[in-house]
This record gives C-alpha cells, sequence and structure tokens, in this order.
C-alpha cells in the first residue's frame, strides 16, 4: 500500500536542520557506533515541543558523508521513533552513486520517514540532465517518499540553473528545497510554478518573504542553538503577512542578523563551506542549548580562529533566544 505524501502546500513554518550528534572520541578513525542516539532523542523531542514545523537531517552539517551505514540507519530510527508523526521528518540518502541512493532511500521509507533530503552525488560536477535525471531515478525507484532537493552549490559543484529547476518540478515526490540566496529567488520560482516550496535559509527568510508571498517556510540550523529565535522568525513574519506591517520583522531581522557575521570566515560562503561541518557544530554547541559532538573524520580540523568566530555566532544567538523569554 503506498504512503500519502506531503504537497509543497504542506511545507510550512520553521524547519530545523538538525546535526547528527556524536559520541566523544568520533573524531578518531578507529571510532565505530558514534551516534550519541541519547542526545539526538532530546533534540528532536525538544524542537517539537518548541514548536518547529519540520525536522531536516543528514546534509552536509549533519555528517552524511562521514558516517557509517549502521550508523545512518540508527539515526534515522532515533528520529523517526521520537518524532512519532508529529512532525515531518526528513533524512539525508545522497550517496556517490544512484543505486546505493536508491537503496538508502528505501531502507528511510521502512523505518518510516516522511521525505529525504536529497543532494547529488558528489564526485563529477554535473550537467543539468545528469542532475535531473538523478532525481527522476531516485524518485522512480522509491515513489512511496517525499524530495526535499538540496541545493547547495558548492557541496555539489553544481549552480541549479533555471532548467533545472523547470524539470525537477515536474516530479510529483519533488515538494521542497533546501535553497541558499535570494538572488535568484524570484526566477526560480517562475521555473517551478508553485510545484516546490523552496525554504530560505533563516537570515533570508524576511527578505524573501517581502519578495513573493509564496515564501511561508525556512530552514534554520540556528534552531538548535535556541529554537525560540526561529519560531519567532516564523511567527513575526506570518504576523506581518496577515497584518500588512512588517516593523516588528524587519526590527527582529535588526536583532537576529548580526548573530550570523562571526560564523563565516572574512564573510565568504566559500570558505565557510570548506569548514562547514566543524563551524556549524562548534556553533551549536556553544549555543548551549544541545551538545552536537566532536566531529567525524575527515572534516574534523578547522583553524581556532575560525572556531571562536563560530562559537561566537552560537553564544549570540542563544543570548537573542534567552532575552526573548523574558520579554514573553
Amino acid at each position: 500500500m503506498s504512503r500519502e505524501l506531503l504537497t509543497a502546500d504542506d511545507v510550512k513554518g520553521a524547519w530545523a536542520i538538525v546535526p547528527t550528534p556524536a559520541k566523544q572520541g568520533a573524531s578518531d578513525w578507529r571510532a565505530t557506533n558514534t551516534v550519541d542516539v541519547d542526545e539526538t532523542a532530546r533534540m528532536v523531542d525538544g524542537l517539537i515541543k518548541a514548536g518547529v514545523d519540520g525536522i531536516l537531517s543528514m546534509g552536509t552539517l549533519g555528517e552524511a558523508a562521514t558516517m557509517t551505514y549502521d550508523e545512518k540507519l540508527v539515526f534515522m530510527q532515533t528520529l523517526v521513533d521520537t518524532a512519532a508523526g508529529r512532525v515531518p521528518v526528513f533524512v539525508g540518502t545522497t550517496c556517490i552513486n544512484t543505486r546505493d541512493t536508491v537503496a538508502l532511500t528505501r531502507k528511510a521509507v521502512d523505518i518510516g520517514a516522511t521525505g529525504t533530503m536529497l543532494g547529488i552525488p558528489m564526485w563529477c560536477a554535473p550537467s543539468v540532465d545528469v542532475a535531473v535525471q538523478f532525481y527522476k531515478d531516485v524518485s522512480e525507484a522509491v515513489p512511496d517518499i517525499n524530495v526535499a532537493i538540496y541545493a547547495n552549490p558548492e557541496a555539489f559543484k553544481f549552480d541549479f540553473p533555471r532548467n533545472f529547476w523547470a524539470q525537477v518540478a515536474e516530479i510529483p515526490q519533488v515538494v521542497t528545497a533546501k535553497y541558499i540566496g535570494v538572488a535568484t529567488l524570484l526566477p526560480d520560482l517562475a521555473a517551478i510554478k508553485g510545484r516546490i516550496k523552496l525554504l530560505p535559509i533563516d537570515f533570508d527568510y524576511y527578505g524573501a518573504a517581502r519578495m513573493d508571498d509564496s515564501i511561508n517556510a525556512f530552514w534554520t540550523s540556528g534552531a538548535v542553538c535556541h529554537p525560540l529565535v526561529s519560531t519567532t522568525l516564523r511567527d513575526l513574519v506570518a504576523q506581518a503577512r496577515e497584518s500588512g506591517d512588517w516593523s516588528q520583522a524587519k526590527a527582529f531581522m535588526g536583532r537576529l542578523g548580526p548573530t550570523a557575521a562571526t560564523l563565516f570566515p572574512n564573510g565568504s560562503f566559500k570558505e565557510f563551506s570548506t569548514y562547514n561541518i566543524a563551524l556549524e557544530k562548534a556553533r551549536m554547541t556553544a549555543g548551549g542549548w544541545m551538545d552536537a559532538g566532536p566531529c567525524r573524520p575527515p572534516y574534523h580540523l578547522c583553524p581556532e580562529p575560525y572556531l571562536e568566530g563560530a562559537r561566537k555566532s552560537g553564544r549570540m544567538w542563544a543570548e537573542l533566544g534567552k532575552a526573548l523569554e523574558n520579554e514573553a
């Protein structure tokens, strides 16, 4: 029996993208069974109780590229069991080829994941035809799972052009996309014709929402530094859209925006992408709301000044969250 799938209209609000918490010692290549199951369950339950609308996992900062197959299954199962149907859970199933991706995606269906956050296999830079066919093949092979396209040009050596979006919008299972930047947002929205819900990052959400009314959801890795910041952003934008008065949402972005300043080394997304995992996990742990644990090899090395910038970003986010608690 086929499962009922989400539509683009079902994707709303704040979607937390989470790390894969690691046990101490996970940075050693000899380590096995590195998933901190208890912290994973605490993180997911806490996010849902705080009001997030969905969970995205096992992308870059989720260390899908550095977990073993067995670790991935343990993590997926913990996510799904803890969420217990309260919110949609998307798990990353990108592998280095289509056949392994299909096999892991089928496992995700068996475990009960709502969807897969699916990037393009990372080896050769793909042509548009290759990228589109990959999504078609996985969707044909695994029809009972939703697909969130993981559109990260640095990770996947692909710029996700407009003709790519126009073609993947024809795949019924593709309902959303983790989206970066707003420079090409309006042309990409025109290409997908409402069939895919594009999710900008939290820092871009206010601006994107002002650009187009279809933007009513976003992804947020900062949620695990303090989820109240993410849900407040969601609620203020929703209130502004309802009332037509954007002043409070704009003022809130004036408080949120500065927390990003030290996260990106030298203000560079490209440099950030080189050390993405280490920077995000340092930021998250410094926020104090959860313990992301160490990074798995080989991406556990990062310049200390970069790490300290990420920690400062996490502390600033957490301070904003505590201020919001006091204002409530």
